[in-house]
């Protein structure tokens, strides 16, 4: 606010914020506690994929360490121009495929030894991993477009994880009482690393927009 005037001062292109998007508090926190929580269930779900050799519990682990690496940096990125935010945007798109390379990686050791996971504790975290990103996407889907990709990637993310998990349960009640096989655990696994790939493929095509408005 200008002393003369009385009146504020004009934004420094390129800086401050938009204050309908990125000043939003409730944005901040609903962002602020996906993050810690996909941060915690990380922690959770890899030991158990580590204990019983479960290629599908892997990628979803490794996507709960990426998705609260995104929030986190959706997080800084809030309170910068739509220019910088599609730059993140882009930059997501890219974060997105990490999860599906570690899990194509992670099938191809697993087909060379194709022993089946303890359907129990697979189906266990399953059950776990849903109820983190249901309360994840509940908590975003009101903010999805309100912060243009960023917001996007945060809520696409919680949502193919949803299904990703009811396929992880899935494939745990398929080991136990249909086919006691490696194979439902790995074939869920290749579904999560499709399903990240598709949703980096929307977060770069809405980061592409938003540069194109913003230049």
């Amino acid at each position: 606010m200008t002393a003369a005037t009385g009146r504020r001062a004009p934004p420094e292109p390129g800086i401050t914020p938009e204050p309908g998007i990125t000043s939003d508090p409730a944005l901040r926190r609903a962002v602020r506690r996906v993050a810690l929580l996909n941060l915690g269930y990380f922690g959770i779900e890899f030991a158990v994929a580590v204990a019983i050799g479960s290629v599908a519990l892997f990628a979803d682990s490794i996507d709960f360490l990426e998705d609260a690496s995104v929030n986190l940096l959706i997080l800084a990125a809030l309170g910068w121009s739509a220019a910088w935010r599609a730059r993140v945007g882009l930059a997501l798109s890219l974060i997105l495929l990490v999860p599906a390379l570690a899990t194509a990686w992670t099938v191809w050791e697993k087909l060379s030894l194709p022993v089946a996971p303890d359907p129990l504790p697979l189906t266990l975290a399953g059950l776990g991993a849903l109820a983190v990103n249901l309360a994840c996407a509940l908590m975003l889907a009101r903010h999805r477009d309100a912060g243009g990709s960023l917001t996007r990637a945060a809520f696409l993310s919680a949502r193919n994880d949803a299904v990703a998990n009811l396929a992880i349960m899935a494939a745990g009640l398929v080991t136990a009482f249909l086919w006691r096989s490696a194979w439902p655990d790995v074939i869920v696994g290749l579904g999560i690393a499709a399903m990240n790939a598709d949703a980096a493929r929307e977060v770069w095509r809405a980061a592409r927009s938003e540069a194109r408005a913003a230049a």
